[in-house]
Parts: C-alpha cells; sequence; structure tokens
C-alpha cells in the first residue's frame, strides 16, 4: 500500500524531499525524507542503524545544513571509531554524549527513593531540549530510544515523553531520525502512531556465508514508497540499499535484431540467431560444451562492437576466459584484456555465500545502464545458492530476466544437469522463463563419446527441430550436419524416431 503524495483538498503543496545520502534508500523513499518529518529507523545490533544516522548528517552537512547528533548509548569515542573506519570526517558534526553524564560512577552510588523516570529521565529531556535550542539544528539524529524507554519505566510515561518530544521537534521544524533497538522485547507497533514513517532493518545469519540483511519501510505518511524487502550491505563507503527489482517500472523502446553467433550452421537451427530482447536458457550435462557455446555469443557480439557483461558462478575467472580465448578467439592471447581495460566486456566471478539477490539485481542494472547489450549467467545452479530462500528463485528471476528482456538485453542463462552424461535438472523450474531453449547431451557412436546439441524451443519464430553433433576443437565451435535415422547408441536412444520432440529424454529436465 503506497501514501498519497499530495494533501489534497486544504491547498498545501507537497512536503520537500531531503536525499538522504544513502545510496538506493532515496529511490525506496520516493525522494528521501521529508523535510521535518518524524522517521523511526529499528534495527537489532549491528544492522547499521548508527551508520545510517551518521551517512544522513554527513549528507546534510554537504549541502552546508546544521546538523546534530545526539547519542544515549554510543560514547564520543565509539562514534568517532566509526567515522574512522567508513573514512568520514568526524569533526563536521555536532555530537552530543549524553552517555558519560548518564554513566557518571559517582551519581550512579548515590542511593534514592525516586524512580529514575521522576528524576533521570525528565534531566535528560531537558538536556536533549536545551542542547537543540543552543546548536538550532536542521536535522537531528537521537541514537538509544531504548534508554528512555528503560528511563520511563512504564509505556504510558514513554508514550507520553515521546509526543511531547515529538510536538517540541515539529514546532522547531527539525528533520529528525530516531534510532531504537528492535528485539523480541520491544513492541514493534508502539512508535506507529506517533512517528510520520517507520523503517525498520532486519540481519539474518545463514548456516553458511556473510549475513544477509534486508529492510523494509512500514510506513511514510503524505508520501509513496516502494514496499516489500530490499537487500542491503554495510560496506567502507557506508550502507548501500539495493531497491527491490520491479520490471515493469523499466520500459523502454529498443530495435530488434538478430544477433548471430558466427557459427553458419548454429544461426541455421536458430533461423538466423537469438532475437534482442529475449532470454536462452542453455541445459546440459558438466563438460558437454554450454558455457563454451554461450561465450561464443558473446565473442560474437564483441567483434561487432557490442558490450557484453559475464557473470560465472561455478569457475575461477582467469581459466574461464584462458578457456574463451583459445576456443572462440582461436587462441589469440590478450584479446579479451583489451576488451575488458576498455570496459566493453564486464566479467566478475561471483562468490555465492557472499552475495544476496538484491546485490546481483543492482550490478546487472548498473551493466545495463553502461550499455551492455549481452549478458551471461554462469550458471542458475551457482546463482541459487546466492539466494538466502530458495523458494522464491523463480520470482527473482522473473523480474530480473522480464526487466533484461523489456531493455533489449540478450540473456543467456546457463543451467547444469545432474550427473556426468546426463540427468534432471536442479530442484527449480527455468524454462517457462526462457523464450530459447537449447538441449545439449552426450551420447555415443561407434565406441566415441560425442556432444550433441538441439534448439527445443523458440518463441519468436521457427527454429530447427532435428539434433546436430557440437564439437570443440582447437580452432573453435564446429556445428555438424543434422543427424538422420540414428535410434540406438550404448548411452541410451537419441530419439526414438529421428525428429519426434516428445520422446526427448529433456522433456521431464525441463
Amino acid at each position: 500500500m503506497s501514501n498519497q503524495s499530495t494533501i489534497q483538498g486544504n491547498g498545501e503543496s507537497s512536503p520537500r524531499h531531503i536525499p538522504t545520502g544513502i545510496p538506493g534508500l532515496d529511490v525506496i523513499l520516493k525522494g528521501g525524507f521529508l523535510e521535518g518529518g518524524l522517521y523511526l529507523l529499528q534495527g537489532g545490533p549491528g544492522s547499521g542503524k548508527t551508520t545510517v544516522g551518521l551517512q544522513y548528517l554527513l549528507r546534510r552537512v554537504e549541502d552546508g545544513d546544521s546538523v546534530l547528533y545526539i547519542s544515549l548509548t554510543e560514547s564520543r569515542r565509539d562514534v568517532e571509531m566509526m567515522c574512522t573506519s567508513h573514512g568520514w570526517p568526524f569533526e563536521k558534526i555536532n555530537l552530543y554524549d549524553l552517555v558519560r553524564t548518564s554513566l557518571d560512577p559517582v551519581e550512579q552510588s548515590k542511593s534514592s527513593i525516586l524512580h529514575p523516570s521522576e528524576t533521570q529521565l525528565g534531566d535528560v529531556i531537558k538536556a536533549i531540549i536545551s542542547e537543540i535550542e543552543r546548536i538550532k539544528p536542521s536535522h537531528i539524529v537521537v541514537d538509544g530510544l531504548s534508554e528512555l524507554r528503560l528511563l520511563s519505566g512504564s509505556p504510558v510515561r514513554y508514550r507520553r515523553q515521546i509526543l511531547s518530544l515529538k510536538m517540541f521537534l515539529e514546532h522547531q521544524g527539525i528533520t529528525t531520525l530516531l534510532l531504537d533497538d528492535k528485539n523480541p522485547e520491544s513492541d514493534e507497533h508502539a512508535h506507529q502512531a506517533i512517528v510520520g514513517a517507520t523503517i525498520v532493518l532486519e540481519t539474518n545469519l545463514p548456516q553458511y556465508g556473510r549475513a544477509r540483511r534486508r529492510l523494509y519501510i512500514g510506513k511514510v505518511r503524505s508520501s509513496e514508497f516502494q514496499e516489500g524487502f530490499h537487500d542491503y550491505e554495510i560496506r567502507v563507503q557506508g550502507l548501500v540499499v539495493f531497491p527491490r527489482l520491479i520490471s515493469p517500472e523499466h520500459p523502454q523502446h529498443f530495435q530488434r535484431y538478430l544477433h548471430t553467433s558466427g557459427i553458419p550452421n548454429l544461426d541455421q537451427m536458430l533461423k538466423g540467431g537469438i532475437l534482442a530482447g529475449t532470454s536462452s536458457v542453455f541445459i546440459g550435462p558438466s563438460g558437454v560444451g554450454k558455457s563454451t557455446l554461450a561465450m561464443q555469443f558473446v565473442a560474437s557480439g564483441l567483434k561487432l562492437g557490442l558490450k557484453a557483461a559475464v557473470y560465472t558462478f561455478d569457475e575461477v575467472l582467469g581459466t574461464f576466459m584462458a578457456r574463451t580465448e583459445k576456443i572462440t578467439f582461436a587462441g589469440e592471447r590478450g584479446v579479451l584484456e583489451g576488451y575488458l581495460e576498455d570496459r566493453r566486456l564486464l566479467a566478475r566471478q561471483v562468490n555465492p555465500a557472499e552475495l544476496t539477490p538484491g546485490a546481483f539485481a543492482q550490478e546487472v542494472r548498473d551493466a545495463v545502464d553502461g550499455g551492455v547489450s549481452i549478458l551471461v549467467i554462469d550458471s542458475l545452479n551457482g546463482y541459487i545458492n546466492a539466494m538466502p530462500e530458495e523458494r522464491f528463485l523463480s520470482t527473482h528471476l522473473h523480474e530480473l530476466v522480464s526487466y533484461l528482456n523489456q531493455r533489449g538485453i540478450i540473456t543467456i542463462m546457463v543451467v547444469a544437469q545432474h550427473g556426468v552424461l546426463r540427468g534432471a535438472v536442479a530442484d527449480f523450474n527455468v524454462s517457462y522463463l526462457a523464450d530459447t531453449v537449447l538441449l545439449f547431451r552426450y551420447f555415443e557412436s561407434n565406441g566415441e563419446m560425442l556432444r550433441g546439441l538441439r534448439v527445443f524451443k523458440n518463441r519468436t519464430g521457427p527454429h530447427e527441430h532435428t539434433m546436430r553433433e557440437l564439437s570443440i576443437t582447437d580452432e573453435g565451435i564446429v556445428i555438424h550436419e543434422p543427424i538422420i535415422g540414428r535410434r540406438n547408441v550404448a548411452t541410451g536412444p537419441l530419439y526414438e524416431d529421428a525428429g519426434d520432440a516428445g520422446s526427448s529424454p529433456y522433456q521431464d529436465a525441463v
């Protein structure tokens, strides 16, 4: 559910949005924080709350605004160390450290019959208001609502104190970000009626690999926002958010054309080549030539002056590139290095344990914005290992593939079957995502193990229905003439009847 961005009926204009300085967050918030708004940021320890607060204030300082960071949990030394770790200028932020005074050992040792809510809480609120009146900031961050909650002693008193602080901040026209812990003991909805917007940070530690972090927007009054979970990472430069990919939001007109592989018999099987703005899946057992054939389309595009991006999940990038040069560039050494240097080829070896789906989608979007026309994912088996929740793989892929198709990209996805010679595809369905499916298999003939290739489907036009032998030689890839009339071989039948798609052993696989 999205909130309306304008106030109707009273003649008031819509509030001005203020950039947060956090990449991706402004996209989700449709422009940034609302000027004079009260925002609540909730998250567990290590989720990045303090990083967000500092990052926001530093951006406001760059724009010439006066800022104030009020800390109830982080000491001045802690905040300074955090800024140093990110390379941020700590001296540019006005920091009001309430940790030191609240933990004064002399004061803590004194006995009192009064509850802290009757003494310390009032002193803290007065101190905060006094510092705000002294600095006169236009943007503040209050780090440590959990401390105010503990000092309040009761939910009613805590709510009243937050309400009084809110009224004061609104009267001053200050844009405020409140940082609060999110734990099972705290009431997640306690602030919903008080603050104007809520942002929740979540951290999940998988059984293997780095922590997976994501956020969602609970509500934003008087403004639209993008719903759902969005992945984010904490990097050296700060927190980076990866907005969830919504393919219908990226329509684009492009000129359709057939991209040829440079191998006449293969282009004949596809009746000209692969159409721009479509996705293809290459399915087959290990070592049958899927990646090599995919790179043949990349090599053909590079020679024509197109840009390409390759993401390899399963193979070491150096080995992958050396093999590509040997087969698709006739062993010409250093040719791919030239393409990499002039940015016509983007190649990355992806570690699934370190990747989030949102981060990968953002990399793909950046590559497309950089002019990439051909994109290879090798393989989807490795990509699925990057997913924290495998049941959503099809949804992620559907959005990504739809986005690429709408941008006119030629997308090639490699899928490895289980087993050495042939077998079932991994437990996820991908054929419905693809406009073109190429099936690879091994077969034996006269004591020799051979490779076979067949176009299983092609939504965008006609295609050849017969199977051809595929050979990988030192001179490159060779696609032979169609196999006609051959029935049974040692590893099983090619087809019960040549050209009969109904008997293909791949039907169960896809």
